[in-house]
């Protein structure tokens, strides 16, 4: 049964999730988050979110209106109140921002929402569950091998301190068949999907920094978004000017070159490494 406040903590999120929507061309250009992984935080400023309330109107104006106005003319207050220079203080209340912790995976899940992204379909050993076991408690009966002495340890102690026989001048516990504990586990299925990401950059004199910025930004959000779509995404970085190479991540977002540009040597360093490593019948592959 679910809580008022779990009820009222779902709404506020929705309405935090609309707020960030309405202004999510902000957000994601901010080259600052570059760097960071699905789970941290991200400070979101969005306007002051009241409770909905009555509320007397300002300088306690009454009616609906305030004549006949034209389009344009501010609504509330007197004209002429403007904000200052800076170096006096002033007397009115300010503007209040509230400021929200969003994870990167969120972020990403409503730019695909708002953009209308595909789900994901996978291919080749997609098609292949794998089985993984997992330790979830402690049970009685089971393997010796999986055998938990420090459990085992303390049922025995428990058993000989109710019973008596246990003496601290001389510590020595005896597990009995009673005593041992073993681990437990679980088996788990888990979808095996296959995907690579393989980014190329012209770093050549032709690109200003403007536009290398564009690159690693876009670059970084879409990284972000199929990491939500998948386990084991593995990606690739490959940089050209007048011949292709492939780099790692750190060097992709952060080297400075200049020269001639050729961007055929990309595509086709780009064609050699999925040929090499990732076939089209078994991975999704997205060249960017």
């Amino acid at each position: 049964m679910s809580l008022k406040i779990d009820q009222d903590h779902s709404r506020f999120r929705a309405i935090v999730r609309g707020k960030i929507r309405e202004n999510l061309r902000r957000y994601i250009s901010q080259g600052e988050l570059i760097g960071r992984k699905g789970k941290d935080l991200v400070s979101i400023p969005l306007p002051q979110i009241d409770i909905p309330r009555f509320r007397f109107g300002d300088k306690q104006q009454g009616g609906t209106g305030q004549g006949d106005g034209d389009p344009g003319d501010p609504m509330g207050g007197e004209q002429g109140e403007e904000g200052g220079d800076g170096k006096q203080a002033g007397e009115g209340a300010g503007e209040h921002v509230l400021e929200v912790d969003v994870t990167l995976d969120e972020l990403a899940a409503i730019l695909g929402e708002e953009l209308e992204l595909p789900d994901i379909q996978d291919k080749g050993k997609s098609k292949i569950i794998s089985a993984k076991d997992r330790y979830t408690g402690i049970r009685r009966v089971g393997p010796e091998s999986l055998r938990h002495f420090r459990r085992t340890y303390r049922e025995a102690l428990k058993r000989q301190i109710t019973m008596g026989t246990y003496s601290p001048d001389i510590p020595i516990v005896v597990p009995i068949p009673d005593d041992r504990r073993y681990r437990s586990w679980k088996t788990e299925a888990e979808p095996v999907a296959n995907a690579v990401i393989i980014y190329m950059m012209d770093v050549s004199g032709s690109m200003g920094d403007e536009q290398k910025e564009i690159v690693r930004i876009e670059s970084f959000w879409i990284d972000t978004w199929l990491q939500r779509q998948y386990k084991g995404l593995e990606s690739r970085y490959i940089i050209h000017d007048a011949v292709a190479r492939e780099v790692d991540r750190e060097t992709f977002f952060h080297t400075r070159e200049s020269g001639g540009t050729m961007i055929s040597s990309a595509y086709k360093l780009c064609a050699q490494l999925m040929d090499d490593h990732y076939p089209a019948d078994e991975w999704n592959i997205y060249p960017f």
